[in-house]
């Protein structure tokens, strides 16, 4: 094998890898990236519940004390 045919094997080589880690890289469309994008719905959804959970809640609290009469300044 000629000095040539090695660089063009290796080249050739090369290019698969570098094919093979564009598709690996986080923010491709089939990399990990798209894997990683169900995840990070779910948090912002959790968080988002939890906000609505603790405003309602304060709401509430909030309404029971002024039916007490706790806001009364007698």
């Amino acid at each position: 094998m000629s000095e040539d045919d090695r660089a063009d094997a290796a080249g050739a080589d090369g290019a698969d890898a570098d094919a093979a880690g564009a598709e690996a890289r986080p923010g491709s469309e089939t990399g990990a990236g798209a894997a990683r994008r169900g995840p990070t719905w779910v948090i912002l959804g959790v968080v988002a519940a939890a906000l609505v959970v603790c405003c309602c809640s304060a709401v509430l609290g909030l309404g029971l004390s002024w039916s007490a009469g706790l806001f009364d300044g007698r």
